[in-house]
């Protein structure tokens, strides 16, 4: 019977958790669509989520390669022998947002110490978030600007849910910095708030590839595969992939390579 001997033949196949704004940017279909033509694999996305839900999938084997932002639960993963070699995938960017009658002026801001620059001077408000990551860009931007959060007027983060943050901004009036993804895409519901500043260097935080460490489930095979996956992705070829065909499409996450000077110029001076 033709094509018998490869009835049973197990497929190559990788299982894979990344953080939502990789996949709701689009961004991940079209790697994936180009992983899987180049290594002749198969991709399962078995979760896009926050890290609150992908980080327990990868620690109990339901996926055997994780992109999450870079932070204190990559490195704990890596720590406890779950995660092997950590390595920058890309970068997405982060987007100051604010009143859309903007009683600071900070649209049109050059940059985002510009914009903070403005926001003091106008002694208007700020959203003390509660994500790490917003809170060291918003610490770079001070400290470019010579200020520190002393300098400013904060707004204590009471959202029950971090996706509810702008919510809380538009009705306190206040300033706020998140990722451009979720509030671009409508992740966040931001009545009364538009987006004011985005495109600074600055302003960009590291997707990291986890892939399986001495303690993590899978099995070896699998370990193999998850391992080739995680050299395509930051192969050429894989970083071209995350950027869209068209010159006038937005890009949403960027390539590695396009790490900004910026956060490593305070440990060289």
């Amino acid at each position: 019977m033709p094509g018998a001997p490869y009835a049973n033949a197990q497929e190559a196949s990788v299982r894979v958790a990344v953080v939502g704004g990789i996949e709701m940017s689009g961004v991940w279909s079209r790697v994936v669509s180009a992983a899987e033509q180049a290594l002749d694999i198969t991709i399962n996305t078995v979760m896009a989520s926050p890290k609150e839900g992908i980080v327990p999938a990868f620690m109990n084997g339901h996926a055997e390669l994780l992109l999450i932002h870079g932070g204190d639960e990559t490195f704990a993963l890596q720590a406890l022998g779950y995660a092997d070699m950590l390595r920058t995938w890309g970068y997405n960017e982060f987007a100051i947002v604010g009143p859309e009658n903007d009683p600071a002026g900070v649209r049109g801001a050059e940059s985002g110490q510009e914009a903070v620059q403005r926001i003091q001077a106008a002694g208007q408000p700020v959203m003390l978030f509660r994500d790490p990551g917003s809170y060291n860009i918003l610490q770079k931007l001070f400290e470019q600007a010579g200020m520190t959060p002393a300098d400013f007027t904060w707004v204590a983060d009471g959202a029950r849910r971090p996706q509810q943050i702008l919510r809380q901004a538009s009705q306190r009036g206040a300033y706020a910095l998140v990722g451009h993804i979720p509030v671009a895409f409508g992740r966040m519901s931001s009545p009364g708030m538009e987006i004011m500043v985005t495109g600074d260097p600055v302003m960009r935080r590291a997707y990291v590839i986890a892939t399986p460490g001495i303690n993590h489930p899978a099995a070896e095979s699998a370990k193999v595969q998850a391992a080739r996956l995680a050299d395509f992705l930051l192969s050429d070829a894989g970083q071209s992939a995350m950027l869209p065909e068209g010159a006038m499409d937005d890009v949403w996450i960027l390539p590695r390579a396009e790490a900004s000077i910026e956060l490593t110029r305070g440990n060289e001076e």
